[in-house]
């Protein structure tokens, strides 16, 4: 009897290179990247930082490298306090880095599906002629939002909020980890989001199948300053055009197809919308993440994991998240499990 082949829904990391992404990575040219010697390197962050509306990009190991380079550029260990949303990747994943590699504060806002409003920023910055208070220093967006589900934001509230920050002196800064999901659901270009800030990165590791990476970008200035940081937190590396072929083969192939992955999340929502027990609004899924309740999510995750399918949890939410490895067959069947279950 054939066993199904394992679903992994963990998240939009759990995606493996294809053949032809680890032909292109074998054969890419490459060289010493910390010289700039490396062409493949050199050519994705090029690539990048015209994707992206910018001057510059560096290329990183991670994300969350971006996210903290970022925060060490942009604030100072002398009280600079740092608005984002309470339940984004810099609070809730990155091991409180941004108090120990930048002391900086965090200050979360509140706001519907990981998203906060010009209005609450602006409540929420320090007075800057009181010495009692911290320093209003930096705004993070989170594009799309991770556990606010893949939600996009619009324009416009990305617009108001820059406003808000350059109003204020506020330096600005934009956690594209899944910003390409927000380009194709919403018809945007990526340097329509992107190039209004300060810095702004994008991820090759989620939805677009490269086994590593990430490319922050900003002014010239700042990428030059962001490389000595890359090389303070262990981020510098070698003959990383290897890694960084599987970036521009992502970016050549990938990034369309992400479609799919939207159509394959909204199937999943509506199909959990119709199961009983099982509480999710379908309008919110926008792109790949969809989350939902049930009455014992420990019991529906250990009842999948005996099935083969994997899904996580954030207390009492379930997270599915699609990528290029799940297919329409495989949200009927973990649909058809969770109906089991529930």
């Amino acid at each position: 009897m054939s066993v199904a082949a394992p679903v992994n829904l963990y998240s939009d990391t759990q995606s493996l290179p294809s053949a032809a992404m680890r032909e292109a990575m074998a054969a890419a040219e490459v060289g010493d990247e910390q010289r700039g010697l490396d062409p493949t390197v050199n050519a994705l962050q090029d690539r990048v930082a015209a994707l992206l509306g910018q001057e510059a990009a560096l290329f990183l190991p991670s994300g969350t490298m971006c996210n903290q380079i970022a925060l060490r550029l942009h604030t100072r260990p002398l009280g600079d306090e740092v608005y984002l949303h309470r339940g984004s990747h810099p609070v809730i994943a990155e091991a409180g880095g941004a108090a120990a590699l930048a002391g900086a504060q965090l200050c979360g806002l509140d706001g519907a599906g990981g998203m906060f409003d010009a209005a609450s920023l602006e409540a929420a910055l320090r007075d800057p002629g009181d010495r009692h208070q911290p320093r209003s220093r930096l705004v993070c967006v989170e594009q799309t939002t991770n556990l606010g589900g893949g939600r996009v934001w619009p324009l416009a509230e990305i617009e108001a909020v820059l406003a808000v920050a350059r109003r204020h002196g506020l330096r600005s800064h934009l956690d594209g980890a899944r910003l390409l999901n927000a380009v194709v659901a919403s018809g945007v270009g990526a340097a329509a989001y992107a190039s209004g800030f300060d810095t702004a990165w994008i991820d090759f590791s989620k939805g677009l199948g490269a086994p590593v990476g990430a490319c922050l970008a900003g002014s010239r200035e700042r990428i030059e300053e962001a490389w000595r940081y890359k090389q303070m937190y262990g981020g510098a590396m070698r003959q990383a055009g290897i890694v960084a072929a599987g970036a521009l083969f992502a970016l050549e192939h990938n990034v369309e197809r992400l479609a799919e992955d939207h159509a394959n999340a909204r199937a999943l929502a509506d199909g959990l919308a119709a199961i009983p027990g099982v509480e999710i609004d379908p309008a919110t899924v926008e792109t790949n993440i969809v989350i939902f309740e049930v009455p014992d999510p420990t019991a529906l995750l250990a009842g999948l994991a005996a099935r083969g399918i994997e899904l996580s949890a954030f207390g009492a939410r379930v997270r599915a998240v699609t990528h290029l490895d799940v297919d329409a067959a495989a949200i009927d069947r973990t649909l058809a499990a969770i109906r089991d279950l529930v």
